[in-house]
């Protein structure tokens, strides 16, 4: 008799315990892990890997290059830099510097940077967003550095490029 009572029981723990999944956590990124992950996008652009890194930038992704009119999508930015890649005529950036930021679920990450290239000393800053367990970046944007002490050499040779983007001193 006791065992009639015994099993209903089992059976409802049973199946109580079996129809409840566990929630699955996600992954909290580290300062490392995003640090080596922008590196190696770096190294995959010096090593003129076409599909590793544009597989690192999301679809919707936007870069954002030294010139005005340099505003790319991912699709236009590969159809501009795909002669680069081909002909192995890529750049090497890599990082003096480097700060990390993350939203409060990790699922954002910012960044900015100090880089040295070809151009010497650069700034970059970015976007990364965790999309189905890979990272992807969003939002890139490098940018040519002028010390302070030569803004005003800077400034005149600009202006003698192109007079009618850049305002005249007061």
């Amino acid at each position: 008799m006791k065992l009639n009572y015994l099993l209903p029981i089992v059976l409802v723990l049973f199946l109580f315990g079996t129809s409840c999944k566990e929630e699955k956590k996600p992954h909290k990124i580290t300062k490392d892990e995003i640090s080596i992950f922008i590196d190696q996008w770096h190294k995959d652009a010096a090593n003129a890997n076409t599909k590793a890194y544009f597989e690192k930038i999301s679809n919707t992704g936007i870069f954002i290059g030294t010139d005005p009119e340099e505003h790319w999508t991912k699709q236009a930015f590969y159809g501009f830099s795909s002669p680069y890649f081909e002909n192995k005529k890529t750049w090497n950036f890599y990082a003096i510097d480097r700060n990390i930021f993350f939203s409060n679920d990790s699922s954002i990450v910012w960044f900015d940077e100090i880089l040295n290239t070809w151009m010497g000393k650069c700034r970059s800053s970015g976007v990364i967003q965790l999309q189905n367990d890979s990272l992807k970046i969003e939002h890139y944007q490098l940018s040519v550095t002028v010390p302070n002490p030569k803004m005003t050499e800077f400034l005149e040779l600009m202006r003698k490029e192109n007079t009618s983007k850049l305002p005249k001193d007061e």
